[in-house]
């Protein structure tokens, strides 16, 4: 593994509602490797978006701290915000509502470059001609509004906004589950391309766990705010260690009509209960096929198991370990 190039420290973001807290991301540790692609997955309004709009500044945190190659974001005066706006970028999900409809393709490229100042007019269009490349757009299209366009070739020029200033890190908010499924493939394989040649990396926000497992070298499962697992992607597939994580790899489908149908499902009971308080026990206890009394009194702890394999599980703790007596 190499060094992080982004360390997340105890990252909150609360939102005061009428009466009460609603914590979005709620205590969240996190290093994110230089040259690796983390996958984040979870339910709908569990964090995920708040927390990569966090790492770009998108969003204020709360309380905790962002360091990026080591620098601490909520330090950095504003020209120094700026330059860092050049080292991290976002693909976003809906390329139909990202693109502005009065822009031309070439206007919405030569955007980026226009506010940082990049370029003068010769270099600059060699530059646009270049990123229409990479993606796989012919310099034809420059002259098009994005209504003119297909999904995929709007995300293609997405990514290939994304990449104009050449950035290091770039957040993916789920950049292919507004595309036909025939063309997710493409641009998932576009991604990864794009990585090996220009050595990005990559938070990938994703619900498919299909398109999560081809992408990713670690995953880390989200639920109400809080991690509540993180490894390597070939170990956490083969060995969940939390029940969340259990049930969320019961409900991708197996190709196989007769394996999926001899498969364990698990199902969870109602819907997540969004925390605007202080909870005593696990969050995820109320949901939980295996809770015992524990579960619901004391927090569990955020430990190693294995060599890269975290879990925030009473169930994970071996017997008699103090840990599973240990409260946060």
């Amino acid at each position: 593994m190499t060094s992080p190039l982004i360390q997340i420290h105890r990252l909150k973001k609360h939102f005061s509602l009428e009466k009460s807290l609603l914590k979005a991301v709620d205590d969240v540790t996190l290093d994110i490797y230089e040259g690796e692609t983390l996958g984040l997955v979870g339910e709908s309004g569990c964090g995920k978006s708040t927390l990569g709009k966090m790492l770009l500044r998108l969003e204020s945190p709360t309380d905790g701290h962002i360091h990026f190659d080591s620098l601490n974001l909520a330090k950095l005066s504003s020209p120094e915000k700026k330059l860092m706006c050049r080292k991290m970028q976002m693909i976003f999900q809906d390329p139909y509502s990202s693109l502005n409809p009065r822009m031309t393709i070439a206007d919405i490229l030569k955007e980026p470059f226009n506010i940082h100042s990049l370029y003068s007019k010769p270099e600059l269009e060699k530059e646009i001609e270049s990123l229409l490349s990479l993606v796989g757009i012919h310099f034809s299209f420059l002259g098009r509004y994005p209504h003119q366009l297909s999904g995929g070739q709007r995300q293609r020029i997405g990514i290939a906004r994304a990449l104009a200033l050449r950035p290091r890190f770039i957040v993916c908010d789920e950049p292919v589950s507004a595309l036909d499924v025939s063309v997710q493939a493409q641009i998932v394989n576009l991604l990864k391309e794009l990585q090996a040649k220009l050595k990005l990396t990559y938070l990938f926000i994703a619900h498919d766990l299909g398109i999560i497992k081809y992408i990713s070298s670690r995953v880390a499962v989200m639920y109400l705010g809080k991690l509540v697992e993180l490894a390597p992607t070939e170990e956490l597939y083969k060995n969940p260690l939390h029940p969340y994580t259990e049930a969320l790899l019961s409900s991708v489908p197996v190709p196989d009509p007769k394996q999926e149908r001899q498969r364990k499902k698990i199902i969870l009971p109602d819907e997540p209960i969004q925390t605007t308080g202080s909870t005593r026990g696990c969050i995820f206890s109320g949901r939980c096929p295996y809770a015992e009394d524990i579960c619901h009194n004391i927090r569990p702890k955020w430990r190693e198991i294995s060599t890269g394999h975290f879990v925030a599980c009473h169930r994970s703790a071996p017997p008699d370990s103090p840990l599973k007596v240990l409260s946060d």
